[in-house]
């Protein structure tokens, strides 16, 4: 039932749903929370580092002030590692704020904002939360971003276009942009029109896949690079992530975000992270030979799966229509959460975030007895 109080726009959103948690599913079916496997929210396996547990345990002395809502020691570590000014960054209570402070920052009602199919759930959910006028654009055969149809919508869009939404790699395909592909399109795209470059999983590419989107953001104005700490270094209990763009664009999105909006927890156990680099090694390799334990296994049972750059893989599980629903549900009996994309319009396919060794070959066990 419609409310009758509130926007019609933000009456017709409907709110977004994260990975089932473990002590609901252990509810649900009466299982044992400590055999549950979780492989649905692409988290990292190993947690949290020690370096930023520990960071956090001593941030956690003086929880009765306030956080510095400028974040000036966290900033400054960015600042050196990325080799911009402090003003260039601005931090969100995870990469998620980023995406919807872009949206409240430069999109109005009747305005479009541009992304493309198959592509992460919240860029449609900030587009409606605005009131602006969503343009999603088809999906490449392998389910990637069409960037040259990408183009032709703001062109099309006119004056109309002001955001647009470009996530590399991909969640929930996996799918990868080249270093090319992605300049090519910022030097097409209007100077007016904004480009938020989506980096939650850059962490995971290979080595031949990496490039330096910061000289991007130094050469286009109109550029926001988003970035999270949830995924490689294990933080995303603690919601943290960042932007980066020039100036004029961090300014924007530092009028409208909230103050405070990032605890002192997470900028101690953030700061940790950053310089824990064995920690982000392990979690590199630890994704690299899960990856091949899954689709190894894939390939074994004949299914059909995405190749992926981030710390997940999405599988098709079978031809009927509602494929994923069966075999998720079935999944979820034997204490196995995994990720079902029907609201990406991909029903028939799973999205596995690579876990442990052992929690793979538990879900790859669990998989090949519910198919035969």
């Amino acid at each position: 039932m419609m409310s009758s109080f509130g926007l019609k726009h933000i009456q017709a959103i409907a709110p977004y749903v994260g990975g089932r948690p473990i002590s609901e599913v252990a509810r649900e079916y009466g299982l044992d929370e400590s055999k549950i496997i979780k492989l649905a929210s692409n988290e990292n396996p190993l947690g949290m580092p020690q370096s930023a547990h520990d960071a956090m345990l001593k941030a956690a002395s003086d929880l009765g002030r306030y956080p510095d809502s400028n974040g000036f020691e966290l900033k400054n570590v960015l600042s050196k590692r990325l080799g911009i000014p402090t003003n260039w960054i601005t931090l969100g209570n995870g990469s998620n704020d980023i995406l919807e402070l872009t949206a409240r920052a430069v999109a109005d009602t009747d305005d479009e904002i541009i992304f493309s199919k198959h592509a992460f759930a919240v860029y449609p959910l900030a587009t409606q939360a605005v009131g602006a006028r969503a343009i999603e654009v088809a999906a490449t055969p392998y389910y990637g971003h069409d960037l040259e149809a990408m183009l032709k919508a703001i062109q099309t869009s006119g004056a109309k276009a002001k955001l647009v939404f470009v996530a590399n790699p991909n969640n929930p395909t996996g799918s990868y942009l080249s270093a090319q592909e992605i300049e090519a399109f910022l030097e097409k795209v209007p100077a007016n029109v904004i480009v938020v470059l989506d980096e939650a999983y850059n962490e995971y590419l290979l080595p031949d896949q990496q490039y330096n989107a910061i000289d991007w953001v130094k050469r286009f104005s109109n550029l926001i690079v988003s970035r999270s700490f949830s995924k490689a270094y294990g933080l995303a209990g603690l919601r943290i992530g960042y932007g980066i763009a020039q100036p004029v664009l961090t300014d924007l999105l530092n009028r409208i975000r909230q103050p405070f909006n990032v605890n002192s927890l997470a900028q101690a156990a953030a700061i940790a992270a950053l310089q824990d680099t064995a920690f982000l090694q392990k979690g590199y390799d630890l994704n690299r030979a899960g990856y091949l334990q899954l689709t190894d296994a894939f390939e074994e049972m004949g299914l059909t799966y995405l190749p992926s750059a981030g710390n997940f893989v999405l599988v098709k599980v079978g031809d009927e229509a509602d494929a994923g629903a069966k075999v998720n549900l079935a999944l979820l009996k034997r204490g196995i959460i995994v990720r079902p994309v029907a609201n990406y319009g991909l029903p028939q396919w799973l999205r596995i975030s690579i876990g442990l060794p052992e929690e793979n070959a538990a879900f790859i066990d669990a998989l090949r007895a519910i198919l035969g």
